[in-house]
């Protein structure tokens, strides 16, 4: 498409470009961000997380440590025969935090919730399934409590699954199900909720088989929805693009250079990269892990340093490969998680040696990493700024509607041990803001006017069209002259992640199609129409949030419904 130049400054036929130096601004690059700790203790820690889209986070950890630092209310608590610490426990195990408030409250949990996985159902609740013990075969449930509501709480469902299913994947398919696979000693898969009343049932996937190692099973297999409603289904080191509705393998990919294991307890993690508008092509990235071993040589003492490369395979090439890159620094147990902007990903936890598991790590990896995609290789990733604390075994991130990154969690103990250990049990919060919301991008930051970003959540359907209004203050500057140089105005689409364990299930990200932007009479206002995605492959049903981004700054989201 034809950039024209007006005066100074550049104009784009379909898409605003909002002019920056032309009113004296340039974006602040490389600030390398921003860290905050929002809580000392919320009492629970944050070995799995999910935004809601009411912007609240479900947090939670597992009921089989003790007891936790948060009591539950009114006098409260779980009796549990099955529980195999402690019984009678008024303690809670998870807590949901505001992000608004910045305030926390207990949730009660019943049975055990000790790595397992979660979808968010197109209703907006979360489906949470699995656990360990009494926990294995259950699905809790999470309402997006309404404003003011502080009674809203979990409900269970006891053995709604066919399996055990403790360290598994869940992925959110096109009809709103969720495809969960894997597990400790479980090569299967199943759905939930099931498609008839037939009840639950494990369906046998050989793949999980051929790449069990003898460490462990390769927990937390790395799962990805493709634009063709396929799965992309990642385990050790090798992949598979998987039709789960005929039971059938459609691709075996080649195997990752190098061989090494990239799952738990070597954990890397993984991302499906921004999908394009009306997307063709659809790239995964894998990166992190631990050598070959790591995991048995802990037990001796002996912490191997982590892998520094990633892998990147363009999952739609009628001849796929991977294409092997180097990280600034080796990590394992990292989390990674898509930014806003639809221009970065941040690398962000975990340790640079040893592998997840007790007392399995010893040197926290403090500083995140961005890696830009669309830069030229050799120049995508960037070191940013540190965090003083270590985040570890069992600590998570999740991206929030403010662009912020909420990252909680870590401990690398059997249970909550506070003393005389180099690495005591982590139950604070912080904030990462990428360099994006430094102070110094601030007339540059879009602000979305309409719809409201504190409004209820708008309901579009696939192929829609969404309008929305937003301000540029520098814009107004720029309406003086002077200078050259714009900022690319696009629209992206974010589906929040569940957390747990290095890998953000459901963790998805959309540019979207821009089909007509102009100014309004209002100074620095602009509107743009946008298409929403055209089924439900692109994007399954459920909340997203959507975001302007002016050059490589997003605006505060907006939360959409999109079914």
């Amino acid at each position: 498409m034809k950039l024209t130049l007006l005066g100074n400054c550049i104009h784009h036929p379909v898409l605003l470009l909002v002019i920056l130096a032309c009113a004296g601004i340039a974006p602040a690059s490389g600030a390398g961000g921003r860290w905050d700790v929002l809580q000392r203790s919320i009492g629970v820690s944050a070995m799995h997380m999910q935004l809601l889209h009411n912007d609240r986070v479900i947090i939670f950890d597992r009921t089989d440590f003790g007891l936790s630092n948060l009591s539950l209310p009114d006098g409260r608590c779980r009796r549990n025969p099955r529980e195999r610490v402690v019984p009678m426990d008024c303690t809670a195990h998870s807590a949901e935090y505001d992000v608004a408030s910045n305030t926390f409250r207990p949730l009660f949990v019943f049975t055990d919730t000790w790595c397992s996985s979660g979808t968010v159902a197109p209703d907006g609740t979360l489906v949470q399934t699995g656990g360990w013990n009494d926990g294995y075969r259950n699905v809790r449930t999470m309402a997006a409590c309404e404003a003011g509501d502080d009674t809203c709480d979990w409900d269970e469902t006891q053995d709604a699954l066919a399996a055990n299913r403790w360290y598994a994947t869940n992925q959110i398919l096109p009809d709103g199900r969720a495809f969960i696979v894997g597990g400790r000693r479980q090569f299967t898969y199943e759905f939930y909720p099931t498609a008839d009343s037939s009840g639950a049932s494990a369906i046998s996937l050989p793949f999980l088989v051929q790449t069990k190692d003898p460490e462990e099973n390769n927990l937390y297999p790395f799962v990805h929805l493709n634009i063709d409603g396929n799965l992309f289904i990642f385990a050790k080191n090798r992949a598979i693009l998987f039709d789960y509705k005929k039971n059938k393998v459609v691709r075996t990919y080649p195997e990752l250079a190098g061989g090494d294991p990239r799952n738990y307890p070597s954990s890397g993690s993984s991302v499906l990269l921004p999908l394009k508008p009306s997307p063709t092509e659809a790239e995964v990235l894998v990166c992190g892990g631990a050598p070959a071993g790591s995991y048995t040589s802990t037990k001796d003492g002996t912490f191997s340093s982590a892998l520094v490369t990633c892998g990147r395979i363009k999952i739609t090439d009628t001849a796929p490969a991977w294409v092997i890159e180097t990280m600034p620094s080796p990590r394992v147990m990292g989390d990674m998680i898509l930014l806003p902007n639809g221009a970065e990903v941040v690398i962000i936890n975990g340790a640079m040696d040893g592998t997840a598991g007790w007392e399995s790590a010893k040197t926290p990896a403090y500083a995140p990493v961005i890696y830009r995609p669309d830069h030229s290789p050799g120049d995508r990733f960037e070191e940013q700024s540190s965090t003083d604390i270590a985040r570890l075994y069992h600590s998570s991130a999740v991206l929030l509607r403010d662009g912020r990154l909420l990252v909680g969690g870590s401990n690398p103990h059997i249970y909550y041990n506070f003393s005389n250990v180099q690495y005591p049990t982590e139950l604070s919060l912080e904030a990462y803001s990428p360099e994006y919301l430094d102070p110094s991008n601030d007339a540059l930051r879009p602000t979305i006017v309409d719809p409201s970003p504190n409004g209820a959540a708008v309901s579009v359907t696939y192929g829609a069209s969404l309008t929305l209004q937003f301000a540029v203050p520098a814009a107004r500057r720029a309406r003086g002259g002077g200078g050259g140089g714009i900022g690319l105005v696009s629209v992206t689409m974010v589906a929040p992640s569940f957390t747990t364990h290095s890998f953000a299930m459901n963790q998805r990200l959309l540019l979207l199609d821009a089909v007509k932007t102009a100014a309004l009479a209002r100074a620095s206002t602009y509107q743009t129409s946008v298409v929403m995605p055209a089924t439900a492959a692109l994007a399954p049903p459920g909340y997203y949030m959507v975001f302007v981004v002016n050059g490589h700054i997003p605006s505060e989201g907006i939360w959409v419904h999109i079914q």
